[in-house]
């Protein structure tokens, strides 16, 4: 009967313990080595800047850019441009996401073209 009461006792606390250790990882939010971030939404929009709250329902995005493809008519060649979010008529400082709708989140390469462009930006302010 105590061989039994034993095992039972350490399923439990080994059990609690497994259950506090996942429980506690999956609350941690990622983090990434550089200051931006990509992130694709099941949209198919792609936006770029520094996540917060992603273990959150609703993560913040701040400093917020997109790619705006525009084609010329006459020679047909598509052009990708780098557009800062918050010179809309309503000025959006940050946006708000809904989790859900996330696809994936991967950080924006230190030497990429996003990267350089970004900065160019930000010089720019």
């Amino acid at each position: 009967m105590k061989i039994l009461i034993a095992l039972v006792a350490g399923l439990i606390v080994g059990g609690g313990a497994a259950w506090w250790g996942a429980s506690r990882n999956r609350s941690a939010e990622p983090r990434f080595d550089v200051p931006f971030q990509a992130v694709l939404l099941d949209t198919g929009l792609v936006y770029f800047g520094k996540i917060s709250g992603l273990n959150t329902p609703y993560p913040v995005l701040r400093d917020v850019y997109y790619i705006q493809s525009a084609t010329n008519p006459e020679t047909k060649q598509t052009s990708n441009v780098l557009i800062r979010r918050g010179n809309e008529f309503h000025s959006p400082e940050y946006t708000v996401l809904e989790a859900r709708h996330i696809v994936m989140v991967e950080p924006v390469g230190k030497n990429s073209k996003v990267a350089q462009l970004i900065a160019e930006q930000e010089n720019k302010k």
